[in-house]
């Protein structure tokens, strides 16, 4: 059944990343001793294929190949890279591996969206059921890693168990390379087509910043990026080196939340509309450090597990909700633009400056016995209130259709 094999392809897809990217902060400054800005160089390599992935699909996707034996073949390749990782054993040998992985990992997000919407009739109705699948995935990896494998258990850590999450994820990749080859074959939509690089990276939808909202939400968007990066990069290890157990499954709850709240979000969309929507999101980031400033392994316990149940207000509230602000104010000829933009803005530029801000205020703060974590959270919060009220005194109320 299509449906079936779609949704083992979603799965494989977000296990993979769920499965290593969550414990590579703990695993690099652990294992290979690496410092918070080498720790930042690898986190931004998800912005570096961010960046080129709209090129990869694009240019070459898009116009020459099925889109699933591209998918298959940069999951082969994915396999590789990712046994080296698993053998590197300083961070110099292991940062060309990890860029070169995720140079060939971020297209393939695209690619099994494309996969999956050139094999249903109603996309807007058939691919939440789908897409849930790649959540799963995530979660399934964490719970793994945290209470089947025990890789992140303090004594583990020590051992360089976590190495093991590289090649678990280098299993999975060849099974999704492999398994790709026999997904429903989906041909590329623009062969014979000119495609200008303007195009691919969104630039034609720069029309919609001379409208001050639109403005406002773009640069918050990528302001909001710098928090968002300091969770990606800094979560795992701080709960981990201050003694919560299964960090790495407790850390699962963030994409429980994500689900949950992604059902709630048209309810609070069509009731509150964007503006409010928007700034509950960025509310949230400034609670979340908040309560990860002061909350702790024993009686505060609670402040860290809520702070991660925050995940999906923070994301969805903010990310998804921006996503459909941007679709509601650009016309139909830049509808896909404006996304490109708005992902090359976050994911690109936003989480790039992020991962290097996080990496320099984590070194800014190392003790003798790990870190002040108190000091590292309450930059994030601050960071975020500033948005917060930057957006409050800017953005005004406006219109538009939200329709989810």
């Amino acid at each position: 059944m299509i449906t079936t094999r779609l949704s083992i392809m979603m799965f494989l897809q977000f296990f993979i990343w769920g499965g290593w990217f969550v414990t590579l902060g703990t695993f690099l400054a652990n294992t290979l001793n690496a410092s918070g800005g080498q720790i930042g160089m690898a986190f931004s390599t998800q912005s570096w294929g961010a960046i080129i992935a709209p090129l990869i699909v694009g240019l070459i996707a898009d116009k020459y190949f099925n889109a699933e034996r591209i998918l298959g073949v940069l999951h082969l390749i994915g396999a590789a890279l990712m046994v080296m990782l698993y053998q590197a054993d300083t961070f110099t040998g292991f940062y060309p591996y990890v860029l070169g992985y995720m140079i060939a990992y971020m297209p393939t997000l695209a690619l099994v969206n494309s996969v999956s919407f050139g094999q249903m009739a109603d996309p807007s109705k058939e691919f939440g059921k789908i897409r849930v699948w790649g959540t799963i995935g995530w979660i399934v990896a964490g719970l793994m890693i945290s209470y089947v494998f025990s890789w992140d258990a303090k004594q583990a850590i020590a051992d360089g168990m976590l190495r093991n999450t590289f090649l678990l994820c280098a299993i999975a990749s060849l099974i999704l390379g492999l398994f790709s080859f026999t997904l429903p074959a989906t041909p590329p939509k623009a062969a014979g087509e000119k495609t200008r690089v303007g195009d691919l990276l969104g630039l034609d939808a720069l029309a919609l910043l001379k409208d001050r909202n639109f403005l406002v939400f773009f640069l918050s968007s990528v302001m909001i990026c710098i928090p968002l990066a300091f969770y990606y990069q800094n979560a795992n290890p701080f709960l981990t080196e201050i003694g919560v157990e299964n960090a790495t499954g407790k850390m699962t709850l963030g994409q429980v939340s994500e689900v949950l709240f992604m059902l709630l979000l048209p309810v609070f969309l069509n009731r509150f509309g964007i503006r409010l929507t928007l700034l509950i999101g960025m509310a949230a980031w400034v609670v979340r450090y908040i309560l990860f400033a002061y909350g702790g392994p024993d009686d505060t316990l609670f402040m860290l597990i809520i702070g991660i149940a925050l995940h999906g207000i923070c994301y969805d509230f903010f990310f998804v909700s921006g996503q459909i602000y941007t679709n509601a104010k650009a016309n139909e000829r830049i509808k896909s633009s404006a996304q490109g933009l708005i992902t090359l803005a976050t994911y690109g530029v936003g989480m790039l400056i992020g991962f290097w801000v996080a990496g320099q205020i984590t070194d800014e703060y190392v003790l003798n016995t790990g870190h002040n974590w108190q000091a590292i959270w309450l930059f994030p919060a601050a960071f975020a209130f500033a948005v917060l009220v930057a957006f409050l005194l800017l953005f005004k109320a406006e219109k538009v259709s939200t329709d989810v």
